[in-house]
Formats: C-alpha cells, structure tokens, sequence
C-alpha cells in the first residue's frame, strides 16, 4: 500500500479552489435570473431559463467522457490548468453579453471548458493518495464544490449591490488569476507510463468499450445517474421552488437553499469520507455501505421540500438532502477504485459523468416547464422517490472483492 505524503494533501488543498471556482462560476447564474432579465428580456420566460441552464449541462455531458479519456493519457495538471482558465475566460465574457444569443452560445463554452477539469482532479487525488486517505481526501475535494454552489447563491445579492455584469466580470478575473497560482505549485503530474500517449489512437476506446464489458461498473452507472436527477434539480430549481414555496424574494432565497444545502453537504462529504475510510479497512464493502446512508436520507428530503410549506420544514429538509447527498457524493470515486484499475479511472469517471450530466439537462429543461405549470413541488416529491431504485441496485450488486481494483 502506497504512503499518502504531503504533497498529496497540497494536491487537495490547491484542487480544493480550483472547484469553487468551477462550481461558483456554473452557479451563480441560477440566482442571478431577476437581475439578467431586466437587460435580456428572454430569461422573463422560465422555459429559456431552463435551456440556458440545460445547454451547458448538454454540452459538459457529451464532453465528460473525452475529457476522461484525455485525463488518463496526457500531463493533468496543464489540463487541469487550461480548463480553469478557459471557463474563467468564458465567465468574464458572459458580463459583456447583449443578448440572448450570446448568452446562450457562452454558457455552451462554459460546459464544453469546465467539463475537462473534474475526471481530472479526481483521478489525481484517488491516484495520490492511499486507500486510508481517499474518501476523506476525495471528500475534502468536493467540500470546495460545495462551498462554491454556497457562494453561487449571493449571486444574486451580489448582483443588486453592483451589476450581473460586474459580477461575472469579478468571478471570472479571479479564475484566471488562480490559474497562475497552479502553474507556480502544482507539479508536472504525469498518468501511469502504460497510459501516456504514446499509445495507439484506438487504447482510449478500447479502455471504454472494457469498462462496458463489466456488470459491476453498469450497476455503478445506475448508482452514480438516478440520484443526479435530485441532485441536479436542487442546484438548479432549489432556490426558485423555495422562492415561491415560501414566497419570498430571490435575493434571499437563493443564499437560503445554496448555504443550507451545501453547508450541510461540506458536512456530509466530511463525515461520509473519514467514516468510509475506517469502515473499509474492516469491511470491503463500508464505502457502498457509507454510501447507501447518504443515499437513504435524501428520499425523506426530496419529499418534504416538494409539500413543505413553511420555513424551518423546507431549511430542515434541504439540509438533509445536502447532508446525505454528500456522504453519496465523497464515496462515488473511491468505490469506482474498487472496481476500476488506475490506468482507467479517469475514463470511468468522465463517462459516469456524461451519464448523470445528460440526465441533469433533462431534468432541468423538464422542470423549467414543470414551473411554469405550478407543478415544480409536486416534482420534486416525485424524484425522491426515484432515489429508491439507485438504492436497491447499490445494496443488492455492489459487491468489491478488494480494496483496490487491479
């Protein structure tokens, strides 16, 4: 078993900004509606929303497994570093945007940028660090996605004290600016030798067309994209269901679902990592076990968000989803080590990606229309009990036989 040394956690603690910015800059947006619309009269229309929402969702799916492929063959920390430019890039140009078009065609490029980050990271993390460390360190990763979904939500605020265009302008300069900060510390991380891209064009298809081949990575598949239908209407629809659930303003709704979401989340990735990572030293399946925990939450969650109708119910629900969805969430990577072998993990990840992505962008386009016929708590409720299914399929054929694929 490899030594997790200090290097790995300045890997995680460097990454760690790196998805804030990716998850803030995506984010912010889905508060910052009621001040675009008033320049672009589009965004007045829910249903435009929703597909502004749902291209870049779209676009970051179809990407998500080339970007997996490409991580497992070339040197990720220049990947890694030309993706967090690229979108920060895009982000300072959304605040010049004139029309709907424009905004429209930037979102795109937004997805297709921020989509070659996240296998990635991941893959970088999982394979520096031992398997005594990795949930808590995938964990410690994705508390920097939260924290900038949390910060996605003053967006709106934000917004009302300058302009939506001096918001993004700010986020975006940040972004490219971080980037120089990567170039200074991360170093030139290279994939395992048999990986690299010497290799012949046809490897990267046929380490795809190997993952298909496995019964267990289908199941996996299954696990990781039916709760991404809840997950991703929360990111997107939270704050609008809670704005008109409680009927108060967005300017305040959207902090209200974002930070209690994701504080909760910061906690749930926190505690579901160290607790994974004990477990599995006693028994091979305690991450699937860690994971099913999480899972199990958000359906009682879903529920009362969509029929609750008053403010501590809806805070208390929304705090439990984020809870259990980010114990679910710090254990997906780890339990993929348990099936996957190193020089594949990327390329797994990127296409479980894809998968929960283009659900993502239905459930987003779909929900856009469901506000508009007053029918968005109704839906919510419903995909909480989606939830279910993932569940069973986990606990019934998730079974590892090591601690590590090989």
């Amino acid at each position: 078993m490899k030594k997790t040394d200090g290097y790995a956690w300045l890997v995680v603690g460097l990454l760690w900004g790196v998805a804030l910015l990716n998850y803030m800059d995506r984010q912010m947006i889905a508060t910052m509606r009621p001040a675009m619309q008033v320049d672009i009269g589009e965004l007045r229309e829910a249903a435009n929303f929703g597909r502004l929402m749902g291209v870049f969702l779209y676009i970051y799916g179809a990407m998500s497994v080339f970007a997996g492929m490409v991580a497992d063959r070339v040197n990720r920390k220049w990947l890694i570093i030309s993706s967090l430019f690229v979108w920060s890039a895009v982000t300072f140009a959304m605040g010049f945007a004139r029309n709907f078009e424009q905004l429209y065609l930037l979102r795109a490029a937004m997805g297709f940028s921020e989509a070659l980050y996240i296998p990635a990271g991941l893959a970088l993390i999982a394979d520096l660090h031992s398997d005594k460390t990795r949930s808590l360190a995938v964990g410690i990763h994705m508390s920097g996605l939260y924290a900038g979904q949390a910060l996605g939500g003053f967006g709106s605020t934000i917004a009302q004290e300058l302009s939506w265009r001096q918001t993004f302008g700010i986020f975006g300069f940040i972004g490219m600016a971080y980037a120089l900060v990567l170039i200074a510390f991360l170093r030139n991380t290279t994939v395992p030798a048999h990986a690299r891209r010497n290799l012949p064009r046809t490897s990267a298809l046929s380490g795809l067309f190997a993952l298909w081949r496995s019964f267990a990575y289908w199941i996996i598949v299954l696990y990781f994209t039916i709760p991404s239908l809840p997950g991703w209407a929360i990111k997107n629809w939270a704050p609008t269901l809670i704005s008109e659930t409680l009927s108060i303003d967005m300017a305040v709704a959207g902090p209200i679902a974002t930070i209690s979401i994701n504080i909760s989340s910061l906690l749930g990735v926190l505690i579901g990592g160290s607790l994974s990572d004990r477990w599995v030293q006693r028994n091979l399946r305690g991450r699937v076990f860690t994971g099913a925990i999480g899972l199990a939450l958000t359906i009682p969650a879903m529920l009362l968000l969509g029929y609750g109708q008053s403010l501590w119910p809806v805070l208390g629900a929304a705090a439990l989803f984020g809870f259990g969805f980010g114990m679910f969430d710090t254990n997906n990577m780890p339990i993929l080590c348990q099936f996957v072998p190193e020089r594949s993990r990327a390329t797994a990840y990127g296409f479980l990606n894809t998968c929960g992505i283009f659900c993502g962008g239905l459930i987003t386009d779909f929900l856009g229309k469901s506000t508009d016929a007053g029918n968005l708590g109704r839906d919510f409720a419903i995909l909480g009990c989606v939830v279910v299914v993932a569940l069973a399929l986990q606990l019934a054929f998730l079974r590892p036989k090591a601690a590590l694929a090989s």
